[in-house]
C-alpha cells in the first residue's frame, strides 16, 4: 500500500488505443529517467513490437506490488500485463480490441482506489471505435467516474492558464439545458475544492464565463446568465468563494483578466478549450477533478497517422505525468 511517507510515487500509465500513438508514447517515455515509478498497463507484446518499429531498446519487467516503489530507469519499463484480443496494426482501428482498452483503464482506476497507485495517466482513446464495439462510452472522464464515483469535472491546464468545463462532450444544441443551478453549483464547488487541495491555492480566483455572446447583454441575447449563472455565482460568492462573472468569453480570455486569475470556468467544450490549446497545445494536460483518485491525460488524440513513425511528441504526456506527481504530493501533505 502507498503511504504518505513514501517519496517515490507509483504512477499508472494506460496506452489507450493500440493502433494509435499511445504505445509509442509509452515506449518513448521509457527512455526517460524519472523520479517516480512508472507502471504501464498494457500488452507486453504490443510494447515490444512498437519499440522495434521505433528502433528503441526497452527491457520489460513485470510489476510486483510487493516490492517498494523505485524510480524509473531509462530503458527499463515496468508492465502490468493485459493481453490484446488481436494483434494491433499501426493506424488500423479494430473494434475487437476495445475491451482491452477499457480493461487497461479499469485496472488503473481500481488500482488507484485500492492504494496500489498514487495516480493514473492516460494516453488517448478512440471513442468511436469503442462505441462501435457495443460499449456505451462517452470518454475517459465518464468511464473512470463510473468506477470510482465522485463528481467529475474536466479541466485542462497549460503554463499560465487553467480552463474547467461545466459541460463536456455535448452537442451545442444540448448545452443550455444541461446548465442547471445544481450542475453549475456542483462544478464550481469541485473546482474551488480541488484548486485548494490538489494545487495548494489558498483562495483561488475563478473567472466564470457567460453562456451567450456578451454574457447575454442583460437578457437581450439570452437569459441563462440572469436566471441561472448569476444567482449561483452570487450565492457561492456570499459563502466565501472568490468568483468573478459571468463575464463575456470574448473578452475574459485577455491579459487584463487572466493575469490575476487561477482558473477560468467555461460553459461548454469549445468555448474555452480552443484558447487553451492555441496557447499550449502539446504542453497541456487534461485533469479530471472531483474524483477520489488523481487522473491526468494528454491534450491530444490518437494520431493514427503518426503511430509507429517516431514522430509522436511526448511533451503533453510528460506534462501530464509531472502534473500527476505534483497533485499527488500536494494531496498527501
Amino acid at each position: 500500500m502507498i503511504t504518505n511517507s513514501q517519496l517515490v510515487r507509483r504512477i499508472a500509465l494506460t496506452p489507450g488505443e493500440p493502433a494509435g500513438i499511445g504505445p509509442d508514447l509509452c515506449v518513448q517515455m521509457a527512455q526517460q529517467d524519472l523520479s517516480s515509478q512508472l507502471i504501464v498497463i498494457a500488452s507486453p507484446d504490443l510494447l515490444e513490437q512498437r519499440a522495434r518499429q521505433l528502433g528503441l531498446s526497452i527491457r520489460l519487467k513485470p510489476f510486483d506490488s510487493s516490492l517498494p516503489a523505485s524510480p524509473h530507469q531509462a530503458g527499463c519499463l515496468t508492465v502490468l500485463p493485459v493481453d490484446l484480443t488481436e494483434p494491433a496494426r499501426c493506424g488500423q482501428l479494430n473494434s475487437v480490441n476495445s475491451r482491452y482498452v477499457l480493461k487497461t483503464i479499469s485496472k488503473a482506476a481500481k488500482g488507484c482506489l485500492e492504494g496500489l497507485f498514487d495516480a493514473m495517466v492516460t494516453a488517448p482513446v478512440h471513442k468511436g471505435i469503442v462505441n462501435d464495439a457495443g460499449f456505451a462510452f462517452s470518454g475517459h472522464t465518464e468511464f473512470i467516474a463510473g468506477i470510482t464515483g465522485g463528481q467529475p469535472v474536466m479541466m485542462l491546464a497549460t503554463p499560465g492558464l487553467r480552463v474547467a468545463l461545466v459541460t463536456n462532450h455535448l452537442p451545442l444544441s444540448e448545452v443550455s439545458m444541461a446548465i442547471t443551478h445544481t450542475r453549475l453549483r456542483t462544478v464550481i464547488r469541485v473546482l474551488d475544492h480541488d484548486l485548494r487541495s490538489r494545487f495548494k491555492l489558498d483562495h483561488p480566483k475563478i473567472l466564470v464565463c457567460g453562456l451567450n455572446p456578451h454574457a447575454g447583454e442583460t437578457g437581450h441575447l439570452g437569459r441563462e446568465e440572469i436566471e441561472i449563472i448569476e444567482p449561483v455565482v452570487e450565492g457561492l460568492r456570499k459563502q466565501g468563494l472568490n468568483l468573478h462573472g459571468p463575464l463575456p468569453a470574448d473578452t475574459l480570455f485577455t491579459t487584463k483578466y487572466l493575469a490575476s486569475a487561477d482558473a477560468v470556468l467555461a460553459m461548454y467544450h469549445d468555448q474555452g478549450l480552443p484558447v487553451l490549446k492555441h496557447l499550449g497545445f502539446g504542453k497541456a494536460v487534461n485533469i479530471t477533478l472531483g474524483l477520489p483518485i488523481i487522473r491526468t491525460s494528454v491534450d491530444h488524440g490518437t494520431a493514427l497517422d503518426l503511430a509507429g513513425t517516431g514522430k509522436a511528441d511526448i511533451g503533453s504526456l510528460l506534462f501530464a505525468f509531472q502534473t500527476a506527481l505534483i497533485m499527488s504530493d500536494n494531496q498527501s501533505e
